[in-house]
């Protein structure tokens, strides 16, 4: 086993601990995000642990970043912007299912990294919409009705918003072809907005009227980037 595996999984420890200790994720949402994090970097590598870092970096910066103001206007998560084991798996347990099935199978390597990197982009562009469109969105709409809403109630958008969470998913795409430029950059940005708009439509409908959780949201909001990314793949191959 190469020398850099080894540090990778020092690294992954580190992230445990540094999570912990500073707060970002709950004891148990450390752990499970350190499983998550090893079986991508089985399934994916380098390049796996660089989107999942990306993931993580951005969506605890943006839920913590002015967390005073969204909670005074009713806008943060509970536990002060700490997410716990459940919000982790909801989040990364469709990359972390892939990145298992990659190890296992590494004949289909090409399209479940593809799906991998499509379920991470539409996980970043969710965080990335809700936690910062609320703060700087300028005009906000029901995604089902298209009236004009308050911000923060499911399924309530806004184009600052969207845009912001493309701007994630588009990360992830760049990050995934730092070995060189394919047509799987687009498939990865159009399947994290597909995603993103997945979520707020189910957080409209469903979520709102109480019949699924924020956590089964996200977990179907990268799942469905995850079969986007499949989709297309396999229309354009």
């Amino acid at each position: 086993m190469p020398f850099t595996h080894y540090l990778i999984y020092l690294l992954l420890l580190a992230g445990v601990i540094l999570s912990i200790w500073r707060q970002k994720l709950t004891v148990r949402g450390a752990i499970t995000g350190g499983i998550i994090g090893l079986l991508i970097f089985k399934g994916d590598g380098y390049t796996g642990i660089a989107m999942l870092t990306l993931f993580f970096v951005a969506g605890t910066g943006a839920t913590g970043w002015q967390i005073n103001r969204k909670q005074q206007a009713g806008m943060a998560e509970r536990d002060k912007g700490k997410r716990t084991a459940g919000q982790v798996i909801a989040n990364g347990g469709i990359a972390a299912l892939l990145g298992g099935l990659v190890w296992y199978s590494p004949q289909y390597s090409v399209m479940l990294q593809l799906m991998m990197a499509g379920s991470l982009a539409a996980a970043t562009a969710d965080t990335l919409s809700s936690e910062l469109g609320t703060l700087y969105g300028k005009r906000f709409y029901d995604i089902i009705s298209f009236k004009k809403a308050a911000a923060g109630p499911d399924g309530v958008v806004s184009l600052e918003g969207t845009l912001i969470g493309a701007a994630g998913a588009a990360l992830i795409a760049f990050i995934y072809l730092l070995g060189g430029f394919t047509i799987a950059g687009l498939i990865i940005v159009v399947a994290g907005v597909t995603g993103n708009l997945a979520d707020s439509i189910l957080g409209a409908t469903l979520e709102r009227r109480g019949i699924i959780g924020n956590n089964t949201v996200n977990f179907l909001n990268t799942l469905t980037g995850a079969l986007v990314g499949a989709v297309l793949w396999l229309a354009i191959t």
